[in-house]
């Protein structure tokens, strides 16, 4: 379908949605239903959509979410930030803390300054609570239904998955179950505000928001194409700008004064290589990588992530060879190792890709992946207690790293440990939302299991799964 047609629809269906008049104040959500509607969210999101969960990727994010974070009055849930797999330039908080950004609006920024801008603001947006006071206002839809609406209208009909999210908009609109959820120039002005405040306290330059916000603003694509997701569902972006700009003149010298310099620092810098190397369009990226190269030749971030292009795209030999450039430069990173060590074992050659992750693993700052690759290594060589010990350890650094719990499942499958087996393949199987199997695993769990706290993740996990449907 024409991607015009995508944006009149989301048109239409926000425009019926900001119709509605609510005639009672509202009640607030209580943060059990806030992190019940997250769970039905991230369960929406996916169904339709690939979210990265490559730990550097989400690591780096995080690093920059937490120190904004830092100076918050302490927060009555956790924060989650999640990268979704999409051009489309787009970012959305939801109630209880979860915070997602498109890789698309990630690649577009030229500084930690502008990831800073944007998830302050997102944050902002969390604090005051402006998604979940609005659906607070609605008494007739229950959470899962509303988690569709809300991922009809935030995920939005201009994505690249864009008859994804304008099914899960429609249907919910066509049982006459809709709100009014796009923010309010109110909204924007107020988490601008508060998102500003959490800059200039982390040490980030507001001009970083500024600057991303101008990004988006231009963005306005023509003929077939439409306007951002983000400024569908964002409004008021020029008066946002003109306000941030009016913002920043009155505070003068005394604002620049607390203030490091506009950055692009080196975690920031690999995490858009990483995901432009591993996530983004093969041949863009592979000619992106040349043309760095020629100019930077002796860069080993841009070696690293060109290695990574080259493993991605079937050529092992190439990538080996450049990650040990990279390696060459710097013996002790742990990142190059890890991912030297994952292209031995994709390459089979498992003694040297245990040798190689066993370092990366013993080393500070190591990328949680190469735990992976190292559990992978020793269930492909028939060691499944050492596999298990891999891949547990994994899951105590990067609890929602969803692959780790399908090798672990199978691990425990192959050591002959049954209950162990069915609860990791239940909870990969949740983490894809493919609730049949799920149930079937997880029950199956429930039934031998001794763990009190794994009864209790499959009781909670059953919960959310709901009465399946008959087939």
């Amino acid at each position: 379908m024409h991607h015009s047609v995508y944006t009149k629809t989301l048109s239409i269906l926000l425009g019926i949605l900001c119709l509605l008049v609510w005639s009672l104040p509202a009640a607030a959500m209580s943060i059990r239903e806030e992190n019940q509607l997250a769970d039905e969210f991230i369960r929406i999101v996916k169904r339709h959509y690939e979210v990265i969960d490559d730990p550097q990727i989400v690591g780096t994010i995080d690093a920059v979410g937490r120190r904004l974070l830092a100076g918050l009055a302490p927060q009555p849930f956790s924060y989650n930030f999640h990268v979704i797999k999409e051009d489309v330039f787009n970012a959305f908080a939801m109630p209880a803390g979860f915070i997602f950004i498109n890789s698309g609006l990630l690649l577009a920024m030229e500084t930690e300054d502008e990831l800073a801008g944007i998830l302050a603001h997102e944050i902002g947006h969390v604090v005051a609570r402006h998604i979940s006071q609005r659906i607070a206002r609605s008494k007739k839809i229950d959470l899962a239904t509303m988690a569709g609406v809300v991922a009809g209208i935030f995920l939005g009909a201009a994505s690249g998955s864009a008859g994804a999210a304008q099914a899960l908009a429609i249907g919910s609109a066509a049982a006459g179950q809709t709100v009014a959820l796009s923010f309010s120039r109110e909204d924007e002005s107020e988490a601008d505000q508060l998102g500003l405040q959490y800059m200039t306290r982390a040490g980030y330059t507001p001009e970083g928001l500024l600057d991303v916000l101008k990004k988006i603003r231009a963005r306005q694509w023509f003929g077939s194409q439409q306007i951002p997701t983000y400024m569908m569902t964002h409004p008021a972006v020029e008066d946002r700008i003109a306000h941030i700009d009016t913002w920043m003149a009155i505070q003068g010298d005394g604002l620049t004064q607390t203030q490091d310099a506009l950055r692009k620092t080196d975690n920031f810098r690999r995490m858009q290589y990483r995901l432009r190397a591993l996530y983004n369009d093969p041949r863009a990226a592979t000619e992106y990588f040349k043309a760095a190269l020629e100019r930077n030749p002796s860069d080993r971030y841009l070696m690293h992530a060109y290695g990574l292009l080259l493993g991605r795209t079937g050529n092992r030999a190439g990538g080996l060879e450049q990650l040990q450039k990279a390696l060459a430069l710097d013996a002790m990173d742990p990142v190059v190792l890890g991912d030297l060590g994952k292209l031995y074992f994709l390459e089979g050659r498992l003694e040297e890709a245990q040798n190689i992750l066993r370092s990366a693993v013993s080393l500070p700052n190591a990328n949680p992946e190469s735990w992976f690759y190292l559990g992978r290594t020793h269930t492909a060589q028939g060691n499944f207690p050492a596999a298990v010990t891999a891949l547990e350890t994994l899951l105590k650094r990067q609890e929602d790293y969803a692959p780790a719990y399908y090798f672990l499942g199978e691990a425990y499958g192959k050591w002959d440990r049954q209950p162990e087996a069915h609860y990791y393949l239940g909870l990969h199987h949740f983490s894809r939302a493919e609730d049949r199997t799920a149930h079937f695993h997880l029950t199956r769990a429930k039934s031998a299991i001794q763990d009190p706290a794994k009864i209790e993740v499959i009781d909670r996990k059953l919960e959310l799964i709901g009465k399946l449907p008959k087939e």
